[in-house]
């Protein structure tokens, strides 16, 4: 056996659409990585610009056997969509890495991760870290903030810490996620962290950043807004969109409670309890410790809302607004889907 071969393969997943601007740099990156035993697993997302010759190009650079295109590839889903049914694909060939289109991997982002989630041995493990900030040109980077200690269930239904272009689970965490039923309107890396924290996984949050996070007019998730804009911006939205999608997000769960951790079903039902019920329920909810935000400004808000908003019902979820992937801050902050 070649010292290659006992190193683990990764499948990374790459949606694209309308990414050929700077879709080379990061494939450019991806050849610069230390873990140099992985495997691009891509879909197009119905791309009308040269997206495709771009991937067929770095195909032929590397080999079909490393650079395979999805047989799903070509209908557009939507981002969010279409990383989950990369997911699908591909949950049982061993640990996954999802990638985005415009981003530049740092060349550790995938030997950290990997060497990371091996030491937590066999339980569902999913890896994240923090980020460098930078503009269109790569330029001007800012740190991502950190999240330590790292949240767990409940937290996870308040909160995203898991971007998913630094996102890396083992086989066990992928398989898990596959085969849940995702939620309509869910974003993929927030809804691995929900179950694999839900199911007991185990979260690793890496405090060095991994990669450089372009932020441009064109990001399908994630913009750059300072914090004063996210809080203005939150205000204004309302509370239905975070609400809805946490209650979506609970259902989900419930259809899997044999699944959950002990002490997950116990919160779940007391979360789900408030979601339906009244002021009391919700009262009682809110007193959970584990049912917080990080910060105490994002807090304050998360309870306000909690106490006082009402999701859209269930049975009425045709005519309820989808989660959009863009109201996403790139930096977790007032915006309460992040």
């Amino acid at each position: 056996m070649t010292a290659t071969a006992q190193i683990p393969s990764v499948t990374i997943l790459l949606s694209t659409f309308n990414g050929a601007r700077f879709l080379p740099e990061q494939l450019n990156s991806l050849l610069e990585q230390t873990h140099t035993n992985w495997i691009l697993y891509w879909r197009d997302d119905g791309s009308a610009d040269n997206t495709i010759a771009v991937m067929q190009d770095f195909t032929q650079k590397i080999g079909p056997a490393r650079c395979i295109r999805s047989p799903s590839s070509g209908p557009h889903l939507g981002a969010s969509p279409s990383f989950l049914t990369l997911l699908a694909e591909t949950a049982n060939t061993g640990p996954i890495a999802f990638a985005d289109q415009d981003d530049v991997w740092l060349p550790t982002k995938l030997q950290r991760a990997i060497t990371q989630i091996t030491q937590a041995g066999p339980q569902p493990a999913l890896y994240c870290a923090r980020q460098l900030l930078v503009n269109e040109h790569l330029q001007n980077a800012k740190l991502s903030v950190t999240h330590q200690p790292v949240p767990s269930f409940p937290a996870s239904l308040t909160q995203n810490i898991a971007n998913g272009n630094t996102l890396v689970m083992n086989q066990q965490a992928a398989s898990l996620v596959a085969s849940l039923q995702a939620p309509e309107g869910t974003v993929h890396d927030w809804w691995s962290y929900i179950a694999v924290t839900a199911c007991g996984g185990h979260i690793i949050f890496d405090e060095q950043p991994q990669i450089l996070y372009r932020l441009h007019k064109n990001n399908l998730i994630g913009r750059a807004q300072p914090l004063p804009g996210r809080a203005i911006a939150a205000l204004r939205r309302g509370p239905e969109i975070f609400m809805t999608m946490m209650q979506r997000h609970a259902d989900a769960l419930a259809a899997n409670t044999g699944r959950l951790t002990q002490t997950a079903r116990s919160d779940l039902k007391l979360i789900q309890s408030a979601l339906h019920g009244n002021l009391i329920n919700r009262l009682q909810a809110i007193s959970c410790p584990r049912f917080r935000r990080r910060t105490w400004l994002e807090n304050t808000l998360f309870t306000y809302w909690f106490l006082t908003a009402s999701p859209q019902p269930t049975q009425t979820q045709s005519r309820t607004p989808n989660f959009d992937p863009q109201l996403r801050p790139a930096t977790a902050g007032t915006d309460l889907s992040k």
